[in-house]
C-alpha cells in the first residue's frame, strides 16, 4: 500500500543477514509528523547475503512510499547507499559493468532501484548501526529486518505486528565514571596507516556494526576491532 500524501516523508529500510550468506530479511520504516515510527513492514529473504538484504529494503521502501513526494531515507548500508548515489551512473554507462569490468554484483536490484528513483526526490542520510543514542528510526527498521530474517516470516504494522524485539546488538550505556577514576575519551576515529589496512578474515567474526562476515571476506581494523571495511570508514 502507498502510504497518504505528506509534504515530506521521513523514513529508514535496513536488511539483515544471520551468516552473510544466511537466513536473512528486509524492513523499512515511515515516520509520522514527529519522527516516531508510523507504518512499517519486514519481510523473509530465505537465504541471502546483507547486501541483497540492504538492498531489497530499500528497493521495498521506495515501492511503498507516493513517488511525488520528497523523501528522506536513513540507511547503515553505506554498500547500499553508495550502490544507488555514487557508483550507479558508472555502472550504467559501463553497460551494467564495473571499473573492473566485472558484471555488477545484485545488478537486478540495483536496476529496479534505479527505475524507482527515476523522477523523485529522495535524500539519502547515512546514520551509524547500533548505537546507544543512535537513530530511532534506523533501529527499528534494523530491529525489524532482524526478526524477519530470525523467524523467517512477514510482519508490518498494516498485520497488526507487535513492535520488534530488542537488537541484542546494540550496547548497554555505560553508567558515568567518577572523576578520580576517569579515563581519556576513546577515539572513534584512527589516521595511523594500519587502519587503512585490508585483509582477508581466516575465520568468521561480528563487526562493530553487529553483523557477521565469512572466511575469506575482506576486513579491516578500527578502533573496536577487525569488521567490514565500509564500517572502518564510517563516522561511530
Amino acid at each position: 500500500m502507498i502510504v497518504p500524501m505528506r509534504e515530506r516523508v521521513v523514513a529508514a529500510c535496513d536488511g539483515a543477514s544471520k551468516g552473510n550468506p544466511g537466513p536473512a530479511g528486509w524492513a523499512w520504516v515511515v515516520a509520522d509528523a514527529t519522527e516516531a515510527p508510523a507504518r512499517w513492514e519486514a519481510g523473509p529473504l530465505g537465504r541471502a547475503t546483507n547486501n541483497v538484504a540492504e538492498l531489497t529494503a530499500l528497493e521495498q521502501l521506495l515501492a511503498s512510499t507516493d513517488p511525488a513526494v520528497p523523501l528522506e531515507v536513513r540507511m547503515d548500508s553505506q554498500y547500499a547507499m553508495k550502490a544507488v548515489t555514487t557508483w550507479l551512473p558508472g555502472w550504467k554507462r559501463n553497460g551494467w559493468k564495473t571499473s573492473a569490468g566485472k558484471p555488477v554484483a545484485n545488478q537486478d536490484l540495483v536496476v529496479r532501484i534505479d527505475e524507482l528513483l527515476d523522477g523523485r526526490s529522495v535524500d539519502f542520510r547515512y546514520v551509524p548501526a547500533h548505537q546507544v543514542d543512535g537513530d530511532p528510526l534506523n533501529d527499528f527498521a534494523d530491529r525489524a529486518a532482524s526478526q524477519a530474517a530470525i523467524v523467517q516470516q512477514a510482519a508490518g504494522s498494516e498485520q497488526g505486528s507487535p513492535e520488534p524485539p530488542p537488537s541484542p546488538d546494540t550496547p548497554k550505556a555505560k553508567p558515568a565514571r567518577s572523576s578520580g577514576g576517569a579515563k581519556s575519551p576513546r577515539r572513534t576515529g584512527s589516521s595511523s596507516s594500519s587502519s587503512a589496512r585490508t585483509i582477508k578474515a581466516k575465520f568468521p567474526g561480528r563487526c562493530l556494526c553487529g553483523r557477521g562476515y565469512a572466511a575469506g571476506e575482506p576486513i579491516a581494523k578500527n578502533a573496536q576491532g577487525w569488521g567490514h571495511p565500509e564500517c572502518r570508514t564510517a563516522e561511530a
